[in-house]
């Protein structure tokens, strides 16, 4: 492997972990601070993907805006659909078991997958990339990487050192630590966690479905892909630490580098390479990197 190849192969596992970690940081968040095993998460991935594709055309004849314009408008819709979905599904599951939380979330899926076909079909899409940056950046004499991985992470990036600045530097961050703490002590403060809950997994559905909307130019959409994104997904919270953000970061760059390498250096054993690491991490270390916070 020559330094350019090398070069290429890195930006690729960074590409590729940030957006894991974009997806991740939402279900770390309702995972870890509300305590609901959320199998339906992978599916607003799949969603946002899909409001891309649908609302492209509706939002250029509409407003006749593009591809931001787009990523704005499926945004705030998903928080609406994140608000609702807990009002209507998740705030009964809070105390209830894990097995009723798992089935309650994998019927979720179903359904969001009949609803899915019955809208737009089984037929696999593509998302046409803004024409600003369908270009390359050249990497030597011989190579390219495209533009829009290059936003991929940028956006990535962005949103984490959003995230942490809410996290620890706001008054809205506080209650939710204090609240994934002590539920009781917060609400017997005056606050209520009700709606605090509904905010967070608002944001977790809206984060997801932002990282569906920002990859479909790259991964096309298609039925059912959330599922595997869903599998990786818990494999970062499990790694690095549930309930923790910055452990979501680490963990989700890790497995960009042992996944990416893994297919160009060990093509034969690349799908067992990221359960290979969380086995090894736990064994180190079985509550994850980091604690939550």
């Amino acid at each position: 492997m020559d330094l350019t190849t090398f070069l290429i192969q890195c930006l690729n596992s960074v590409q590729y972990g940030l957006l894991l970690f974009l997806v991740a940081s939402g279900l770390t968040l309702i995972f870890g601070i509300m305590g609901v095993i959320n199998l339906a998460h992978g599916s607003f991935y799949m969603i946002g993907a899909y409001m891309a594709f649908a609302l492209s055309p509706i939002v250029a004849s509409t407003f006749g805006g593009g591809f931001f314009s787009v990523l704005v408008v499926g945004t705030v819709l998903a928080v609406l659909l994140g608000y609702v979905l807990e009002w209507a599904f998740y705030s009964y599951l809070y105390e209830r078991e894990h097995l009723q939380q798992v089935l309650m979330t994998y019927g979720l899926i179903l359904v969001f997958e009949e609803v899915r076909s019955l809208l737009v079909g089984d037929d696999v899409h593509g998302v046409d990339i803004p024409g600003f940056l369908a270009g390359s950046l050249p990497l030597g004499d011989m190579m390219t990487y495209p533009t829009y991985r290059l936003f991929i992470s940028a956006v990535c990036i962005a949103l984490a050192i959003g995230m942490w600045l809410v996290f620890t530097k706001t008054r809205l961050g506080m209650m939710i630590r204090a609240g994934a703490t002590n539920r009781e002590m917060v609400q017997s403060l005056g606050i209520d966690i009700q709606f605090l809950y509904r905010v967070v997994f608002a944001a977790g559905v809206a984060i997801a479905a932002l990282a569906g909307m920002v990859a479909s130019p790259v991964s096309s959409v298609y039925p059912g892909m959330g599922n595997s994104v869903l599998i990786i997904c818990f494999v970062v919270v499990v790694i690095g630490g549930i309930g923790s953000i910055k452990g979501a970061l680490v963990a989700a760059l890790l497995i960009g580098v042992v996944d990416t390498f893994g297919k160009v250096l060990l093509p034969s054993a690349s799908g067992v390479l990221v359960y290979m690491l969380m086995a090894v991490i736990l064994l180190w270390k079985p509550d994850g990197l980091f604690k939550a916070g």
